[in-house]
């Protein structure tokens, strides 16, 4: 399994509206790309960071669904958060693989 991790660091001011977004658009988005299995989103309670942190999580099968996300759909999704929260978030993301 694949975990893909988003962490974002928003500005307070834009908490509500990011969150309504996250849940009504870009996840939806994200998932109809048919590359995750599963998503969740985690409020970070303890961060050395200055605004509110959260972590999107996604998990593939495999690499070569993520890959196929990343290939195909990633930038314009990207752009879709750039454009519509400029300046008022920043973001890393990672990529894990479950080790049993």
């Amino acid at each position: 399994m694949i975990l893909y991790n988003v962490t974002v660091i928003l500005e307070e001011e834009a908490e509500s509206e990011w969150l309504e977004w996250m849940h009504t658009h870009h996840v939806k988005e994200v998932m109809n790309t048919n590359c995750f299995e599963s998503n969740r989103i985690y409020k970070v309670l303890e961060s050395q960071n200055e605004g509110v942190t959260f972590s999107v999580q996604y998990t593939a099968k495999d690499l070569d669904s993520y890959e196929t996300y990343r290939r195909n759909f990633a930038s314009k999704l990207q752009a879709d958060l750039q454009s519509k929260f400029a300046e008022r978030y920043v973001a890393f993301r990672t990529i894990m693989q479950l080790i049993e």
